[in-house]
Parts: C-alpha cells; structure tokens; sequence
C-alpha cells in the first residue's frame, strides 16, 4: 500500500485487498455492515467536507457544541500545532495526550509519569491517509491536543452507538482497553447480541448506564446529518462526554465472532434488505 500512488483507484484497490485479507471475501453491494463501510471508504463519501471537519479531534468539538451544546465536550487544555510547542509545554501530571489527526493513539498520564516524546514527535509526522487510505485523514493538520484524565480514570468503558440515518441502532461497549481489551455489543434496548465484533467478549456484560436514554438522545442529534456514522461516548452513569466521531469503523474490515453475527447486525442496523 505505501508503494501505490495516492488517489482513487489506489485507495480503492488497497481498500478492496484489505477487505478481503481481514473477512476472506470480496466486498459486495449487499446492504451488509462491512460492506456499507467498505462503500463510505472507497465512493468518495469521505471527502464530504463535514466528515472530514469532525474526524479532526480539535474541530470535532465545535460540531458537538453546535448540535447539544458544549457541556459534552472533554475540555481543552492545549492545542500544540509544533514540536517546539511541545518541547515547551508543561503537560500536567494527570491528562489524556492525543493527536488530533490520526485514530486511537493515546497517551493517559496519571500520576506524572515522563511522556514518551519520541511517541509524540513520530505522531506530527505521520499521516494516517498514507496507512489506512482513509481520504477523510489525507489533509488533516497534524497538531496534539491535551484534555484532561476524564473521570479521573485511565481504564474508562466506550460506549459507542452505531448510527443509521440518524437512529442509534446498535451499541458496542469496549473495556480494558488497556489491558485485556473486550468488546460486547447491545441493541437500543440494551439487550445482548449474540455475537462479537474482533474483540473477545467478557464473561459478564456490562450493566445498562443510568444514563443510556440521554446517551441515545446525544447521539441521535449528532448522527443525524450522516448516512451512517458511529458517536464515541465515555460516562460514568450520571454524565456523559462525546469522545469522538468515526466515520469508518475498524476501517471497514472487521470480524464478526461467528461470522454469522455480520447478518444479525446488519438487518438490526439497515432492515431486513441485507442482500
């Protein structure tokens, strides 16, 4: 993939090999959840401007105020656009440090631990497009932005609902990410779905959050000017924070634990017309 020029027809085809390494198939035009992905991945979807506008972790926040106002943003401690910005940055002894132009890399410092700079510096030169052919990433501005540790907590559960023409539909639910990531999946209702997403499932599910229906009314709002889209969401049962908007999750390529559940998922998101 580093090999091939960018443009369409390389992203396309990267996309189209990537697709069918992970799933051990070919993408179709059948109304399934990968292959809806692999679809917003490859038709141009991504560089619709607003996609492009919220998968940018600074800007992202002006699109949440805009939709349910800016008490569900993580606060803003810094924007770093250089490395010598960095440098002379005094970050605090507890804080979330991430990039606001790649996906899910992070730094959670809690107890003043020494920052890994050369994680940090390696971060300002990439660009996520040339790994993942992403178009919605090509033209981001590489910057770091510093939030504080929210809940206090570094081992924090993410919610995150995946959204059809404006309707939460489905909810995943990732823990330990840490440690011994897992990852069980909900409807609206929170009823267990049988079946995993690439993560192995815990033992036990987790409890419904008192805060599931307020949770579903943010994301409702925030979902509702995309086709389908997935809203990131952390709480700690009583208020919620909007982690982020992702346009194509997993890259469009992952597994379903069985393989069958891709189906079950599918009509739960999109209706009955999977095929």
């Amino acid at each position: 993939k580093h090999a091939l020029p960018a443009g369409p027809f390389s992203d396309s085809l990267v996309a189209r090999l990537h697709f069918y390494m992970e799933l051990n198939r070919w993408p179709t035009r059948a109304m399934l959840f990968n292959d809806v992905l692999f679809r917003i991945k490859t038709s141009g979807e991504l560089k619709n401007p607003l996609r492009v506008f919220v998968s940018d972790k600074e800007h992202v926040k002006t699109y949440i105020t805009a939709k349910i106002g800016n008490e569900h943003n993580v606060p803003t401690i810094a924007v770093l656009r250089t490395w010598e910005e960095v440098t002379n940055f005094k970050f605090p002894d507890q804080c979330c440090i991430k990039p606001t132009h790649l996906s899910g890399k992070v730094i959670l410092r809690k107890n003043g631990e020494k920052i890994n700079q050369a994680e940090v510096k390696e971060w300002l030169k990439t660009n996520y497009y040339q790994n993942s052919r992403q178009a919605n990433y090509k033209d981001l501005i590489p910057k770091i932005i510093v939030e504080p540790l929210l809940f206090n907590s570094t081992n924090l559960s993410d919610y995150k609902f995946f959204c059809y023409r404006g309707q939460p539909k489905m909810i995943q639910v990732d823990s330990d990410r840490q440690t011994s990531h897992q990852r069980c999946l909900f409807d609206a209702e929170w009823n267990p779905l049988p079946f995993g997403l690439h993560w192995p499932k815990p033992k036990n599910p987790p409890p419904r959050p008192r805060n599931l229906q307020s949770m579903i009314n943010a994301a409702t709002k925030l979902s509702e000017d995309f086709e389908f889209v997935r809203i990131d969401i952390y709480t700690n049962g009583f208020e919620f924070m909007i982690g982020e908007i992702t346009n194509c999750h997993g890259a469009g390529a992952e597994r379903f634990i069985p393989a069958q559940g891709e189906a079950i998922a599918s009509e739960l998101i999109f209706g009955k017309h999977t095929t």
